[in-house]
């Protein structure tokens, strides 16, 4: 392959290796963020007694989320156990919010 076949086959991709590499990076930002928000909310209602299943099915929906993508892109045993696993733990932990705040409601 030649030197103008690889430029002509980049070119024709319509992918920008600068718009991806800027999308990695605030993708990790956000994934920092967002577990730096969850330790200290999951922290938070530790010591104030409140109930952590709300902060953990979002947590778990996250893990499932992220493992689909790494799936559905690579494949592989591990992300699908990811998946399932993540799925079940943010339903459950959703299920368990939900039962809770209706429960106070009554």
């Amino acid at each position: 392959m030649d030197r103008e076949e690889i430029l002509r086959r980049s070119r024709a991709e319509k992918e920008d290796e600068g718009e991806t590499y800027a999308a990695d990076k605030g993708r990790r930002a956000g994934i920092i963020a967002f577990c730096a928000v969850f330790i200290v909310i999951v922290v938070f209602n530790f010591f104030t007694g409140q109930n952590n299943d709300a902060p953990f099915a979002m947590f778990w929906a996250y893990i499932a989320a992220e493992g689909w993508g790494k799936y559905r892109a690579c494949g592989g045993r591990a992300h699908l156990w990811a998946v399932a696993c993540g799925a079940v733990c943010a339903l459950g932990g959703l299920a368990c919010h939900i039962l809770t705040v209706l429960r106070a409601g009554l």
